[in-house]
C-alpha cells in the first residue's frame, strides 16, 4: 500500500481516493429557527432613541461627521436600519414600492455623485449654487420615487 496525497495505492491495479472528515460548518438547528418575536420590544426604543441623539445632535451644533457615524454604527450593528425599512414595507401598497425605490441602486448612484460634486464645488467655493444644486438633486430624487410609485398604479 503506498500512499500519495489523497490517494492510495493498494496494487498495480486498484487505487482509492481518501478525503479527510468534512468539518459541520452550519448547524441544522440553527438554520431551522422560527424568526425571532418581539423584536420590536427592542427596535422601537432603539429608534427613537437614535433620532433624539439625531436632534440633540443638530439642536447644539455637535460635529456632523461623528454623529453620522455613531448614528451609523448602531443602526447597522443593531439592525435597526433594516428594521425601519421593514415597518415602511409593512404599509400597503406604497410601502413595498417605497422600499423598492430606495433600493435601487440609481438612486444611491445618483446621491453619490451629487455628494462628490458638492464636495468639489464647496472646496472651490460655490457653496450658494451647491445649495441650490442639492435642492435640486433632492428634488429630482423624490420626484423619481413618486413617479415609480404614481407610474406602477396607472
Amino acid at each position: 500500500m503506498i500512499r500519495a496525497g489523497f490517494f492510495i495505492v493498494q496494487d498495480d491495479y486498484t487505487m482509492t481516493l481518501h478525503l479527510p472528515e468534512v468539518p459541520e460548518i452550519f448547524d441544522p438547528k440553527e438554520i431551522a429557527k422560527p424568526p425571532k418575536r418581539g423584536a420590536w420590544k427592542v427596535m422601537l426604543p432603539l429608534s427613537i432613541l437614535l433620532l433624539v441623539f439625531i436632534f440633540l445632535a443638530w439642536h447644539f451644533n455637535w460635529h456632523a461627521k461623528a454623529v453620522t457615524a455613531g448614528v451609523l454604527l448602531v443602526g447597522v450593528a443593531s439592525h435597526v436600519l433594516v428594521w425601519i425599512i421593514g415597518v415602511i414595507g409593512l404599509v400597503p401598497f406604497i410601502g413595498p414600492l417605497i422600499v423598492k425605490v430606495l433600493s435601487l441602486s440609481f438612486i444611491w448612484l445618483l446621491n453619490a455623485i451629487g455628494y462628490l460634486v458638492s464636495y468639489v464645488a464647496i472646496k472651490r467655493g460655490y457653496s450658494k449654487d451647491v445649495l441650490t444644486y442639492r435642492s435640486v438633486t433632492i428634488a429630482l430624487i423624490t420626484g423619481i420615487v413618486i413617479g415609480y410609485v404614481v407610474g406602477h398604479f396607472v
